[in-house]
């Protein structure tokens, strides 16, 4: 019974998505298979070139995919698995979020060559866990975007940054500061460090990560109070540029009022200043403390799991993984939203900050650590946010102390040994080579 309500309801999930392709045999009298649907982040272009991607991909066999983009993919992916009716295959960012899924039995194990994949990507993002007395594969990374970047306009002094800030992200605001109190503790203190505190194994108020947050309110200095709303106001990509088409964003640089000089954010922003003369930098250059660390880089993944039991759908994330999927994806997208692969052998983007940013990845890292708040568990990832919005709103009087305190509440109830097998500390930092 679970079953056939689950598959009815994506079935007309499908239709609705693809409403040209037959969803089941029956439906139209013919004789294609049920589409199978996947569930991702990417919405505008970036989602266009992906949705494009899969049209493409059927290479003869007749199977056809129905792709779904929002922005609130968690919010999205808790309401169909709640209804009983989630997609074959869902794209996520999160390893806090994919080990939940895991050992709550979401999640099918992959098949040997999407396990293959895995191993083969910019280690350790797809770790193989031990649950329930086995060791599988659940997850395997299909695009990475190198953090631990700072963005200007070309000929910018570097001297006395004013740094933009834009916090608001729909459901998940405040990971622009989040990522900026990683990116300083990384750093700061070390990939070890990092790693720990990631995984729930360093306090909140250990003192390494206290002065992450307090370095982070140095650099951004005094601010005003209409400065402070705009930002806790502002999308991270800005606001919409009416003279582009559609709307679509601006970015942050020079957008701001007062304007900002320089801007701390992921490599995906190359699109928003694609008709733009921009700089990027590694951000260890703008970051007060010790350089023994210059080498570590923050980067953030988009892992594809399988929700669903039809086999088809981990063959479905095997082709993903795979190189015709990836040359397709790379044909469809414009040149500013071509993905960089989580391998150094995979083809990179071909425009020139893409080209730097790639350069970056695949020469100068030497150590690769994942989103610090993409390892956590989904409770304290979203507490964290939440916190940072507190603390920018006013660090003088947002009492740190209380802020963390109620940080380390939520670790001590996630963290391994209170019943929880969150992700290795291991499968955090890496160097990019293995």
């Amino acid at each position: 019974m679970r079953r056939r309500g689950r598959s009815a309801l994506r079935g007309l999930l499908a239709g609705c998505l693809l409403a040209v392709t037959a969803v089941t045999a029956g439906a139209c009298g013919g004789e294609r298979p049920e589409t199978l649907v996947v569930l991702g982040p990417w919405t505008g272009p970036e989602g266009e070139a992906f949705e494009a991607m899969l049209h493409r991909l059927d290479d003869g066999t007749g199977q056809r995919y129905a792709y779904e983009g929002t922005r609130s993919l968690r919010e999205t992916l808790v309401a169909q698995l709640e209804a009983d009716a989630p997609p074959d295959v869902a794209i996520l960012n999160s390893i806090g979020e994919l080990t939940e899924y895991a050992r709550a039995n979401r999640l099918q194990p992959l098949d040997d060559g999407a396990a293959a994949a895995a191993a083969r990507a910019y280690p350790p993002w797809a770790p193989a866990l031990d649950l329930d007395g086995a060791r599988h594969t659940y997850w395997v990374p299909l695009k990475v975007d190198l953090k631990s970047l700072v963005w200007s306009d070309e000929g910018r002094s570097a001297a006395s940054p004013d740094w933009c800030v834009g916090l608001a992200s729909q459901a998940t605001s405040g990971w622009p500061g989040t990522d900026w109190i990683e990116d300083i503790l990384l750093h700061r203190s070390g990939p070890g460090a990092y790693a720990r505190w990631a995984t729930g194994r360093l306090s909140w108020r250990d003192p390494r990560v206290r002065a992450a947050w307090t370095t982070w309110a140095q650099l951004l200095g005094k601010r005003s109070q209409a400065s402070v709303d705009q930002s806790l106001t502002t999308s991270y990509v800005g606001t919409p540029d009416p003279a582009k088409p559609g709307g679509e964003p601006r970015g942050l640089l020079g957008s701001l009022s007062p304007r900002c000089t320089h801007e701390h954010q992921s490599a995906f922003i190359r699109y928003v200043y694609a008709d733009r003369k921009v700089r990027v930098d590694p951000s260890a250059g703008f970051l007060p403390g010790p350089t023994a660390h210059d080498g570590a880089y923050e980067v953030a993944g988009d892992m594809a799991a399988v929700f669903s039991e039809d086999p088809r759908a981990r063959e479905l994330v095997e082709r993903l993984s795979g190189g015709t999927a990836r040359s397709l994806w790379r044909a469809e997208a414009a040149p500013e939203l071509r993905p960089l692969f989580p391998a150094a052998t995979d083809p990179q983007p071909t425009d020139p900050t893409g080209r730097r940013i790639a350069k970056i990845l695949t020469e100068q890292a030497r150590t690769l650590c994942f989103d610090a708040s993409d390892v956590m568990p989904p409770g304290l990832r979203d507490a964290f946010h939440r916190a940072v919005l507190q603390y920018f709103k006013d660090p003088a009087g947002a009492r740190l102390d209380t802020l963390l305190k109620e940080l380390d509440t939520v670790r001590e109830q996630t963290a391994p040994g209170a019943g929880q097998a969150g992700p290795p500390e291991s499968g955090v930092c890496a160097p990019p080579g293995g």
